[in-house]
C-alpha cells in the first residue's frame, strides 16, 4: 500500500504548503482532485448501472424470469445472452469500485500518516516525504477552524455546563455532518426501485441507514481529518452526480401507499 500512500502523502504536503500551511483546506483540495482524477471510473460505473437496471425493468427479462423460473441454469445462459445483445459488462458497475477502492484506502491512510499525532508517526513522515526543505514544513499545523485534526473533534460551548453527559464534553459537529452528507449521498446516489427486487430493495434501505451510522462512528472516535476528508468526499460525489443528472430526488420522498 506504500506505492499508494507516500505519493499521496507527498501530495498532500506540497498543497499544504501551497496554500500556507492550511492543513485542513489541503485535506479538502487534494480529495477534490482524487475526485476528478477518478471521474472517468465513476461515470463507467455509472452507466453500467443504468445498463443493467434498464435491463432488468425491460419486458424481456421480465419474461424470460417466468419462463425460466423452474430452470435457474437455462435462466442463466439466456441472461449471458441479453448481455450480449445489450452490450452489458456484468463487471461493468463492479470493477471502476474496485479500482477506487485502493485509492480511497491510500488516502485514508495518507491523511492519518501526514497528521503525524505521535513521535513515532513524525519519523515515518520524514522517511515518507520526498519534498525538497520537507524539514521545514514539519510538523504539520493540524489546527483548522475549532479543531486539532490528529484528534476527535469536538465544540465546547462555554455556556453548555461541563458537566452535562455527552454534550457537556463538546458537540461532535463533524460526526453529525458526516451521517447527514453519507445520508443525502446514498439517498441521492441510489437507483430508484425500478426493476429491482424485493431482497435488493431492502438492503439499498439497509445501506441507507447503516452506511452513514458507520461512518459517522468512525468520524466521532478517530482524527477530525478523516471526519474532515468524509464530509468532503461526500459532497465532492453529490457535485459530480448532480453536474450528470443523475441525482434521484425523489428518493428523499416519502414512499406513497397505494390504496
Amino acid at each position: 500500500m506504500d506505492f499508494i500512500v507516500i505519493p499521496f502523502v507527498n501530495a498532500i504536503v506540497f498543497i499544504y504548503d501551497l496554500l500556507g500551511h492550511n492543513f485542513g483546506l489541503a485535506i479538502i483540495i487534494f480529495t477534490v482532485l482524487v475526485r476528478l482524477a477518478t471521474q472517468p471510473f465513476t461515470k463507467q460505473q455509472m452507466d453500467s448501472t443504468k445498463k443493467m437496471q434498464e435491463m432488468q425493468s425491460s419486458k424481456k427479462w421480465q419474461d424470460l424470469q417466468k419462463k425460466y423460473k423452474s430452470d435457474p441454469q437455462k435462466l442463466q445462459q439466456e441472461q449471458v445472452k441479453l448481455y450480449q445483445e445489450m452490450g452489458i459488462n456484468p463487471l461493468g458497475s463492479c470493477l471502476p469500485t474496485l479500482i477506487q477502492f485502493p485509492i480511497i484506502i491510500g488516502l485514508y491512510w495518507a491523511v492519518t500518516r501526514a497528521l503525524a499525532a505521535s513521535p513515532t508517526q513524525l519519523l515515518t513522515l520524514i522517511n515518507d516525504l520526498r519534498l525538497p526543505d520537507a524539514a521545514q514544513l514539519l510538523p504539520i499545523n493540524n489546527t483548522f477552524l475549532w479543531m486539532d485534526l490528529s484528534q476527535p473533534e469536538r465544540l465546547v460551548l462555554d455556556f453548555i455546563p461541563a458537566s452535562l453527559p455527552v454534550i457537556g464534553q463538546g458537540i461532535p459537529v463533524l460526526a453529525v455532518l458526516v451521517f447527514i452528507t453519507s445520508y443525502f449521498q446514498t439517498k441521492l446516489m441510489t437507483p430508484t426501485g425500478a426493476g429491482q427486487n424485493d431482497q435488493a430493495a431492502q438492503m439499498n434501505k439497509m445501506m441507507t441507514i447503516y452506511m452513514p451510522l458507520l461512518m459517522a462512528w468512525l468520524s466521532y472516535a478517530y482524527s477530525a481529518g478523516l471526519a474532515l476528508y468524509f464530509v468532503a468526499s461526500n459532497l465532492i460525489s453529490i457535485v459530480q452526480y448532480g453536474l450528470m443528472g443523475k441525482l434521484n430526488f425523489s428518493n428523499l420522498l416519502p414512499a406513497r401507499t397505494k390504496k
